[in-house]
């Protein structure tokens, strides 16, 4: 199986998340984990990050209405 990596521009396109907030989630262990590239080169596995997306958006349908409007 092919994986593609993608750079920081890209993930912070993909998720409309900003540098320090993947950083610190991924820290907490709240998004996936991104791989060296080999020397300061960094990137995260495109499918790692669509997974990330996908159960955003399953958590957000199994979210009550009532609990949405009481924010």
């Amino acid at each position: 199986m092919t994986h593609r990596v993608i750079r920081l521009p890209e993930v912070i396109k993909k998720t409309g998340l900003g540098r320090t907030t993947l950083y610190r989630m991924s820290t907490a262990g709240q998004f996936p984990e991104s791989i060296s590239l080999g020397g300061k080169a960094m990137g995260w596995i495109e499918a790692e990050i669509d997974k990330w997306i996908e159960e955003r958006m399953r958590a957000r349908q199994r979210t009550p209405v009532a609990a949405t409007l009481s924010m």
